[in-house]
């Protein structure tokens, strides 16, 4: 876990002002030793609660199974970036997102 690009992406958001709010069914007891501070969620969706933004950075199924409409729902802004490209972009586009991936 201390080489995960995830850590490298939370601290970089949080230096720039970013509220963040994870979720990691494997890594979150760790996680949260590195950032005492951070809002961690028992599942996906308890963390998208007014976020403008999810950014997806590990390829979990509790993500690639995301109830998308309760997910647009939840959040001030529908808005996915996805570091792992496990979503189609057509797709999340027809469900209303802005989508934006890197990697591809």
């Amino acid at each position: 876990i201390r080489e995960a690009p995830s850590l490298s992406v939370i601290k970089i958001l949080l230096e720039n002002g970013a509220e963040v709010a994870a979720f990691d069914p494997v890594a979150q007891k760790n996680v949260q030793e590195i950032f005492p501070g951070l809002r961690f969620g028992h599942n996906p969706l308890s963390i998208l609660p007014g976020c403008d933004a999810l950014m997806v950075i590990t390829e979990w199924n509790e993500f690639r199974e995301l109830d998308f409409e309760k997910a647009k729902s939840l959040m001030k802004s529908p808005v996915i970036i996805d570091g792992r490209n496990i979503y189609e972009k057509e797709e999340m586009e027809k469900l209303g997102f802005t989508y934006i991936s890197f990697g591809r």
